[in-house]
C-alpha cells in the first residue's frame, strides 16, 4: 500500500508524516508536493472531485493547485500527464494511466508513482513552482500532455502557447467552487531541462502536430512535448505558477527554478524538518506520533501565497497590486479556520499569521469589504455567518496587528453595522439589516439567492449564533481601542443568542421573517442551521456560556444535556466504540442528530465546554475519545480538512491547549496525550522562546488532571490566556486514574466577555 517515503536519516519528523491520510471516505486531502503555505500543490488527479481519492487506480495527471480538504471541486489546474506512443486522445479521462498504491510512495515535499505504463513519475515544489521528474522506458515517443482545457473545476477559458524547444506557456480562466463564482485567471510557464525533439497542440478532439498555439473557450485544449530517451530516460521540468500575469509567472520561475529534481527535493523536505521541529512531542505510541505529526504537517499547508516574487498579486477587484512590507496570502475558508487553525498559526507561524492577516484587511482595501470564503482572487461567498470578524479578532489578541489595529477595526465595524452593495461579490453579513432591527438573522426557505455562493437566509438561526459570536469579539477589540459606545453596542448585540432561544423546547430555533419561531419543534430536526442541529449548535456561545446555562436550567441541568449530547456513560466505558458507532454517521451528515459531530465545525468548541460547567474531567474524556477517530490510514481524517482546520484540531487537543472563545486570547486545558511536547516560540511574540507541556505517565486510563503547575506554581485555573503564554516556560499536569477536583473552584472557568 501507499506509505509515506522512507529515507536513510533517521529522527527525521518528516518521516513519521503521512500525506496519504485523509485521501479517503471524502476527507478531501491530498498526497502531493507542497512546501509550507505554498502557491503550488502539485498532486495526482484521480478523478475524485477535490483530486485524488485513495480508492481510485487511475491517475488523469498531476496538477499544480489543490486545497486541502475543501467539499467541493477546486483547482486541478493544469494536469500533466507522461505517455508513450502517439498522441490520440484530448481528454484526460482516456489517457489516464494506472497504478498501483504497492509502486506510491509520499513523504512531505514529494510524491512519487510507478504507473503501469512502464513511466515513474516524481513531484516536487517550491514555494512557486512544481518540479517534475519522469522516468521513461526507452522510446522515442516519450511524451508530456500539458492540459489546459481540464481541470476539478468548470474551465471557461485556456490558452497554450509553445514559445521555444523547451518552454510551454499557458493562461487558464476558470470557476467554480460548489457552486459557479466569479472567474479567476492563472498564468503557467513550464521549462524542461532538455530540447523536446517534436510538438503539437490540441483542441476539443483534434490534435495538431507542430501547432505553437491553441486558445480553446469551455473545451479540451492543450500541448504536447515529445522526447527521446532511448539514451536518457528522464524529462525534468518546473512549471511556475502566478496569478497576475504571464510576467509574474516568468518571474517566479526565474526566482525560484533553474534547480535539479534533487535539489529541490532536499530543500522542501528541510523547510518541511526546520517547521515540524518547532513542535518536539515525547511519550505515545508510533501511531500517536504518526497522526499527530500528519496532522501538523496538514495544517501548515493553507492560506498560500498569492503573491509573486515581485510582490503584485491580483486583488478582488481584480487589478494588480503590490504588497509592501508583507506577503500576501489568499485561500480563505474562514468558517473553518477560524476555530482552530488560525489560533495554532498565531502560536506557531505568527509571523506568516500576521501577514495573513494583513492580507485579510488588504482585501477590504481593495474590494470594499472582508472575505467569508475567498479563493484564489475571488470570493465565493461559499459558509454563513461572519467568521472573518474572530479571524481578524483573534490576530488583534495575538498581538499581530500592531500598527494596523484602526485599519483592522474599521473594517470589521464596517463589516459588522452594514451590508455589501448590490453590485459588490461578498454577501457580507446578508441578514444583517433584519438581525440590527430585530436581533436575529431570519429564516426564509427556499429565498432566491441574490448573489452565488450560500446565504444566511437559508441559515438564519445559525446565523445568529454566529453574528452574535462575533460581535462579542468585536465588542472586546472596541473596548480596548477605546471605542467605549461601540464596545457596549457590540457587547449588548452578543446577547442576541437569546432571541432564538425558544423556552418552550428550551433549545435555539428558527425564527421567520416575522418573527415566529419555525421548523419542527424537535432540536434534532431543527431547520435553520448550517450543516447542523440545534443539539450541535446549543453550545455555540463561547462569549457566554454561563448565560446559555442559565437559559437552560442551570449547571446540573447543562451537565445533564452535555452528558446526553456526547453519550458520557457510555463514552466512559468504550471510547473509541461510541466515537465510531454513536456520534459519527458519516462525512456529510449533518442533520436529524441529538449526538456531537466531531466531523464538523459547530461542534469544535463544544467539548470544552465542561470546563465553564465544573467538571473539567469530561472534557478530557470526550476529546480523548474525539482523538481516536484521527489515525495514520487513509481514512484516518474527521470528515473534510477544510484548510487544516481539523488537523489542527488534533494538534491543539493533543497538547492540552485548545482556543475556547474563538477570536479572542483564552486558551482552554485538558489532559495532553503525549508525556512532554517542547514549543519552540518567535521570541517576537514570545519572548521565552519556548514553553514545555508535560504530562508524565499519561495514557488512556490515567488520563484525569490531579494537579498542575505553571512554572513550579500551582494552578487551579482551566485556561491561560495569550500573556500568560508569553510569560510561561513550563506547564505541567499531574495526571491519575480517577477525577479530580483540580478546575472546579471559584474563578477555574473561562471567564465570560462583558
Amino acid at each position: 500500500m501507499a506509505q509515506a517515503a522512507s529515507s536513510p536519516a533517521q529522527g527525521r519528523l518528516t518521516d513519521l508524516v503521512n500525506p496519504f491520510i485523509g485521501t479517503e471516505n471524502e476527507g478531501n486531502t491530498y498526497p502531493g508536493a507542497a512546501v509550507p503555505f505554498g502557491m503550488v500543490q502539485f498532486s495526482p488527479d484521480t478523478g475524485h472531485n477535490t483530486g485524488y481519492d485513495y480508492s481510485e487506480n487511475h491517475i488523469r495527471g498531476f496538477s499544480t493547485v489543490h486545497i486541502s480538504g475543501v467539499g467541493c471541486g477546486l483547482g486541478g489546474d493544469l494536469p500533466v500527464l507522461p505517455t508513450t506512443g502517439d498522441v490520440t486522445s484530448t481528454d484526460y479521462g482516456k489517457y489516464a494511466a494506472e497504478f498501483s498504491h504497492d509502486d506510491e510512495t509520499a513523504s512531505p515535499g514529494y510524491y512519487k508513482v510507478g504507473l503501469k505504463t512502464g513511466i515513474d513519475a516524481e513531484l516536487s515544489a517550491t514555494k512557486r513552482t512544481g518540479v517534475q521528474r519522469y522516468t521513461f522506458p526507452a522510446t522515442d515517443k516519450a511524451n508530456v500532455l500539458i492540459n489546459a482545457g481540464q481541470s476539478l473545476h468548470k474551465t471557461l477559458h485556456t490558452k497554450v502557447e509553445i514559445l521555444d524547444s523547451r518552454t510551454v506557456r499557458t493562461a487558464i480562466t476558470g470557476s467554480g467552487f460548489c457552486q459557479d463564482t466569479k472567474a479567476y485567471t492563472l498564468y503557467t510557464v513550464t521549462k524542461f531541462d532538455r530540447p523536446f525533439t517534436t510538438s503539437g497542440t490540441w483542441k476539443g478532439d483534434t490534435v495538431t502536430a507542430g501547432s505553437k498555439t491553441s486558445e480553446a473557450d469551455a473545451e479540451r485544449n492543450g500541448a504536447y512535448l515529445r522526447f527521446d530517451t532511448g539514451k536518457d530516460r528522464t524529462v525534468e521540468a518546473t512549471t511556475a505558477i502566478s496569478y497576475v500575469d504571464a510576467k509574474g509567472a516568468a518571474l517566479n520561475l526565474r526566482a525560484e527554478g533553474g534547480r535539479s529534481f534533487d535539489k529541490v527535493h532536499r530543500a522542501a523536505t528541510a523547510a518541511w524538518e526546520d517547521r515540524l521541529g518547532d513542535v518536539r512531542a515525547q511519550g505515545g505510541s508510533s501511531t500517536l506520533r504518526r497522526t499527530f505529526y500528519s496532522s501538523l504537517y496538514r495544517s501548515f499547508l493553507a492560506p498560500n501565497v498569492g503573491s509573486d516574487v515581485d510582490g503584485r498579486y491580483t486583488g478582488w477587484d481584480q487589478k494588480t497590486h503590490r504588497a509592501k512590507g508583507f506577503t500576501y496570502y489568499q485561500n480563505w475558508s474562514l468558517w473553518d479556520t477560524y476555530r482552530t487553525q488560525a489560533q495554532l498559526l498565531s502560536l506557531l507561524a505568527p509571523s506568516e499569521s500576521r501577514d495573513m492577516a494583513l492580507s485579510v484587511i488588504q482585501i477590504d482595501k481593495d474590494s470594499g469589504w472582508l472575505p467569508k470564503w475567498g479563493y484564489g482572487t475571488v470570493e465565493t461567498n461559499i459558509m454563513t455567518g461572519d467568521p472573518v470578524t474572530p479571524f481578524l479578532t483573534n490576530a488583534y489578541q495575538q498581538g499581530l496587528l500592531k500598527g494596523h489595529e484602526e485599519d483592522a477595526y474599521r473594517a470589521l465595524k464596517k463589516n459588522a453595522d452594514g451590508v455589501p452593495p448590490a453590485d459588490s461579490a461578498p454577501v457580507g453579513r446578508e441578514a444583517n439589516k433584519e438581525y440590527l432591527a430585530d436581533g436575529f438573522a431570519p429564516y426564509i426557505k427556499d429565498r432566491a439567492h441574490v448573489k452565488p455562493g450560500d446565504s444566511d437566509y437559508d441559515h438564519g438561526a445559525s446565523a445568529t449564533l454566529e453574528y452574535a459570536l462575533s460581535d462579542a469579539m468585536l465588542g472586546q477589540m472596541a473596548k480596548e481601542l477605546g471605542y467605549k459606545a461601540d464596545a457596549k453596542r457590540y457587547a449588548e448585540r452578543a446577547q442576541n443568542y437569546r432571541k432564538i432561544f425558544d423556552s418552550s423546547t428550551g433549545f435555539f430555533r428558527a425564527r421567520d421573517a416575522a418573527g415566529n419561531f419555525t421548523g419542527p419543534a424537535d432540536p434534532a430536526q431543527s431547520e435553520g442551521f448550517h450543516e447542523g442541529t440545534s443539539w450541535q449548535y446549543q453550545w455555540l456561545v463561547p462569549q457566554d456560556l454561563s448565560g446559555m446555562v442559565e437559559l437552560i436550567g442551570g449547571t446540573d441541568a447543562a451537565n445533564k444535556r452535555l452528558d446526553s449530547f456526547f453519550a458520557y456513560d457510555q463514552l466512559v466505558a468504550d471510547p473509541a466504540k461510541t466515537a465510531r458507532e454513536v456520534w459519527v454517521n458519516g462525512p456529510y451528515d449533518y442533520y436529524n442528530a441529538d449526538k456531537y459531530n466531531p466531523q464538523n465545525e459547530p461542534d469544535l468548541i463544544a467539548p470544552y465546554t465542561y470546563l465553564s460547567t465544573g467538571q473539567p474531567w469530561k472534557t478530557t474524556d470526550v476529546v480523548h475519545a474525539a482523538l481516536t477517530l484521527f489515525t495514520d490510514a487513509p481514512t484516518g481524517m474527521t470528515g473534510n480538512d477544510d484548510l487544516g482546520t481539523m488537523s489542527a484540531w488534533n494538534v491543539l487537543s493533543s497538547i492540552g491547549i485548545f482556543p475556547v472563545q474563538p477570536g479572542t486570547d483564552t486558551w482552554g486545558l485538558s489532559t495532553p496525550v503525549f508525556e512532554r511536547v517542547d514549543l519552540t516560540l518567535d521570541r517576537r511574540y514570545y519572548p521565552e522562546g519556548k514553553l514545555t507541556v508535560k504530562a508524565p505517565g499519561t495514557s488512556d486510563t490515567d488520563r484525569y488532571i490531579q494537579s498542575a503547575r505553571a512554572d513550579g506554581a500551582a494552578y487551579g485555573k482551566t485556561y491561560l490566556t495569550t500573556e500568560d503564554l508569553r510569560g510561561l516556560r513550563n506547564l505541567s499536569f499531574t495526571v491519575g486514574g480517577e477525577p479530580s477536583q483540580w478546575g472546579t473552584g471559584a474563578g477555574a472557568a473561562p471567564p465570560v466577555l462583558k
